[in-house]
């Protein structure tokens, strides 16, 4: 069975570029033997992630992060069962949050800045779907 966990949290330090392909390079190392696919979204302090794949494997895989002393409050928005993937064109795909259109920002939030804590889930999940479907998820840069 195939789901769909989406998280948030803070990290403790500056997001930097340094941070983000540890993250990514890590995600790339263990997500394909593991069936797991995603994107990883960041602006300067917070983390969103969607991981797909199998419920055991992306539970597990969700318990470690937990453990991962570079971030705090991390907190489950959304957890879904899925018919299909739609982040399956990557092992680990990455989009800045605080590069994007910020009418598209608009549309999910009260104001011109991504704040996942303050939105729903499922206001999370149509915007990771809508940077899909435009093209904005990327492996590098």
């Amino acid at each position: 069975m195939l789901v769909r966990l989406i998280y948030a949290s803070r990290s403790l330090a500056p997001i930097d570029n340094d941070l983000t392909e540890k993250v990514l390079a890590a995600a790339r190392s263990y997500n394909p033997a593991h069936g797991i696919t995603g994107v990883l979204c960041y602006s300067d302090a917070i983390f969103v992630q969607a991981l797909e794949g199998g419920r055991e494997e992306v539970n597990r895989l969700y318990a470690r992060i937990q453990s991962d002393p570079r971030h705090k409050e991390l907190t489950l928005l959304d957890y879904a069962e899925i018919g299909a993937r739609r982040f399956s064109d990557w092992t680990m795909g990455r989009v800045r949050l605080d590069k994007i259109n910020l009418s598209l920002l608009l549309k999910y939030s009260d104001k011109a800045s991504f704040d996942p804590f303050c939105a729903t889930g499922r206001a999370t999940a149509a915007l990771l779907d809508e940077l899909a479907a435009a093209g904005a998820i990327t492996v590098r840069g």
